[in-house]
C-alpha cells in the first residue's frame, strides 16, 4: 500500500497527563521525532522500556533533506525491523565519479568486495525514512507519541528532569528519569538549559534542487567540480527513488538565499547541466552550514543527540547517519540502567564515545568543505593542480575530496573496552563495528541481533557463565562460513571468541574461551569494571 508520508498530518490529542493532580513520571521522555529520535524511541521500546516521544510538529519533514543512508546506518535499520523496507523502497548504490570541469578524473567503489548485505549506500529522500520508522514505532505498545507537544523549559533536579510542555490547550508538566534531546539543530530544549554549540560557519550557500524526470544515468554518486554548465562552483548528482533526482549547486556566498530558490533561477541552472527541459521541479532549498558542537553531550539526566549535539557539512552524509549511530550508541546503555543492570556512569561513555565520534566527522567535514570551496586563490590553484594531475597519477586521487563518505566510528581507547592481550589482525579491533558475513544462507549480524553475546568460532558455543546483564552465545562453525569470510574479517582461528555490545560493536576478543576473562570483559563493557558485579 502506498502512503504518501510528505501529506501525513497527526492529530494533537489531550493526554492523561494534562488531567493528572500530580505531575506524571516517566522512565524517559526523547524529545524530536525525527530520524534520531524515533530510532532511539524504537531502540528502547524494543529493550522494554516504556518510552514518551513528544514532537512540537505535526507531519514528517518536507523535501527529501538527508537522502543518503550509509551501511551501518542499514544494519541498525535491520536490527530496528525496518532495514528490508529502506532498502528495497531506495536506490543502492557503491560507486561514484568525479569530474573537472568536462573532463572525467576518477572513478571509485566504496564496496568492492562481495559477502555484504547490504551496500554501501542507499538513497531515499527523508520522509520516507521517518515514515518507515513511525510505522514501526506504532507497532510497539509501549512506545507513546505526542504530536503537537512542545517543550519550552527543562529543569534537571534531585526528583528527575521536569518538563513544561506547551501544547493547543493548555501548558502541562512531566517528570522523566532520563530526556534524549533529538530536536535538532536549533534544540529548544538546550536553549531552554542556556547551553550552546560552537564552532565554524562556512560563507558559502548552496542550492539543493530536486528534480523529477526520466533518465538513464548510472546509480551512482557524481560530481563536478568547476564545470561548463556551472563555471567556478561545484555540482552533485543523486538518484532518489520514484524518478527523483538531487542536484545540489554551489552559489558562493554573495547569492541571495530567497531569490535563488525562485523557478527562473533554478530551471535554467537545471537546463545547463541537463541539455534539455524535460524535468519538473520537486523541492528546492538554499542552505548554507556549520560545522560545531556542543562540549559536552550528556548534561546530568538530559542527553543530547543528533543535530541538537553536533553538525556537519552535507559532504560525505555525515549528518544523519551519525545521529542515528548516536541513538545506537545510547539507547542500550540507558535501557540497562533503567534496568538497574548498570550503574548510572555508564552515560558518560556514551559522551565519551559520540564526543570522538562527532570529532571525527566535524574534521572530515571541514577538510571536505575546504577543498571544494577553497577561499583563497592558493588554496584553489593547489586543489586545481591536484584535480588535474589525478586523472593519471594515484597519489593525486587521494589527495581530492569530494566529500569523505560516512564511515562508522571506532571506539578506540573506550573505557568500555577491554584491551588485546593477543595478537590479531585487521580491523575488528575492540570499539569496532563488529563487521557482517555470510553464514550458511544467513548473515552474522542478523543472528547476533541485540544485548550482549558471545562470538565464537568453533563447532559448538561455549555454555555461557550467567551475568547480569544475560549474555547468551552465538558459535561460527566451519562448514556455515564455507567462503571462510567471517573468519578472515574477524582474524578467527578455531577458540577464537568476541564479545559483543548490544549496538554491535567489538567489546573484548581472545583466542580461547576464558570466562574469568568474559566477565571481566563484561562489567567493563556496562561501567563496572572493579565492581565485581558481573556474578
Amino acid at each position: 500500500m502506498h502512503v504518501d508520508y510528505q501529506s501525513l498530518r497527526f492529530e494533537y490529542r489531550r493526554s492523561p497527563d494534562q488531567s493528572s493532580a500530580e505531575v506524571a513520571r516517566h522512565p524517559v521522555v526523547v524529545v524530536g521525532a525525527g530520524p534520531v529520535g524515533l530510532a532511539t524511541a524504537i531502540d528502547l521500546a524494543q529493550s522494554g522500556q516504556r518510552v514518551l516521544l513528544l514532537d512540537d510538529d505535526r507531519c514528517l519533514s518536507s523535501g527529501s533533506r538527508a537522502i543518503c543512508f550509509a551501511k551501518r546506518t542499514l544494519e541498525i535499520f535491520d536490527r530496528l525491523g525496518l532495514g528490508e523496507r529502506v532498502v528495497e523502497k531506495g536506490v543502492t548504490w557503491n560507486r561514484g565519479r568525479v569530474f573537472h570541469r568536462e573532463a572525467p578524473v576518477y572513478g571509485f567503489d566504496l564496496l568492492p568486495e562481495g559477502g555484504h548485505r547490504r551496500p554501501a549506500f542507499v538513497n531515499l529522500q527523508q520522509y520516507y525514512v521517518e515514515g518507515f520508522l513511525l510505522d514501526r514505532a506504532g507497532a510497539l505498545p509501549n512506545l507513546e507519541i505526542r504530536w503537537g507537544n512542545r517543550v519550552t523549559a527543562v529543569e534537571d533536579g534531585a526528583e528527575g528532569v521536569r518538563l513544561t510542555v506547551e501544547t493547543p490547550e493548555e501548558a502541562y508538566g512531566v517528570l522523566a528519569e532520563y530526556v534524549v534531546a533529538a530536536d535538532g539543530a536549533r534544540s529548544p530544549v538546550r536553549r531552554a538549559m542556556g547551553l550552546e554549540s560552537r564552532g565554524r560557519t562556512f560563507r558559502d550557500r548552496f542550492l539543493i534542487a530536486d528534480i523529477r524526470m526520466a533518465a538513464d544515468f548510472p546509480a551512482e554518486r557524481w560530481f563536478w567540480f568547476d564545470p561548463p554548465f556551472h563555471p567556478g562552483q561545484s555540482v552533485l548528482l543523486h538518484r532518489q527513488p520514484d524518478g527523483v533526482w538531487r542536484i545540489d549547486f554551489q552559489l558562493g556566498w554573495d547569492a541571495d538565499p530567497v531569490a535563488e530558490r525562485a523557478p527562473e533561477r533554478v530551471i535554467p541552472r537545471v537546463r545547463a547541466l541537463l541539455g534539455h527541459d524535460d524535468f519538473t521541479l520537486e523541492w528546492v532549498s538554499v542552505y548554507t552550514f556549520s560545522c560545531l558542537r556542543m562540549e559536552r553531550f550528556r548534561h546530568g539526566r538530559v542527553i543530547f543527540a543528533g543535530d541538537a549535539a553536533h553538525g556537519v557539512s552535507p559532504f560525505g552524509a555525515r549528518g544523519a547517519n551519525s545521529g542515528v549511530q548516536d541513538a545506537e550508541n545510547l539507547a542500550w546503555k540507558l535501557a540497562l540502567v533503567l534496568r538497574g543492570e548498570a550503574p548510572d556512569s555508564l552515560l558518560d561513555s556514551y559522551d565519551a564515545e559520540r564526543v570522538a565520534a562527532a570529532d571525527e566527522n566535524i574534521l572530515h567535514s571541514t577538510r571536505s568543505t575546504d577543498f571544494i570551496t577553497p577561499k583563497s586563490e592558493s588554496s584553489r590553484a593547489f586543489r586545481d593542480a591536484v584535480l588535474d594531475l589525478a586523472g593519471d597519477c594515484a597519489f593525486a586521487r587521494r589527495l581530492v575530496n569530494s566529500g569523505r563518505l560516512s564511515t562508522p566510528s571506532t571506539y578506540g581507547g573506550s573505557p568500555l573496552s577491554t584491551p588485546d592481550t593477543e595478537g590479531f589482525a585487521g580491523s575488528a579491533v575492540p570499539g569496532a563495528p563488529a563487521p557482517d558475513a555470510p553464514l550458511g544462507g544467513d548473515w552474522l549480524l542478523r543472528r547476533l541481533g541485540g544485548g550482549f553475546v558471545l562470538l565464537h568460532f568453533g563447532e559448538a558455543a561455549p555454555e555461557v557463565p550467567e551475568t547480569v546483564p544475560a549474555l547468551r552465545a552465538v558459535a561460527v562453525t566451519p562448514g556455515e562460513d564455507a567462503e571462510g569470510l567471517a573468519a578472515a574479517r574477524y582474524d578467527a582461528r578455531p577458540g577464537t571468541t568476541y564479545l559483543i555490545r548490544p549496538d554491535q560493536h567489538v567489546a573484548a576478543r581472545w583466542r580461547r574461551f576464558d570466562p574469568a576473562a568474559v566477565r571481566a570483559a563484561l562489567d567493563r563493557a556496562v561501567g563496572r569494571a572493579g565492581e565485581g558485579a558481573g556474578c
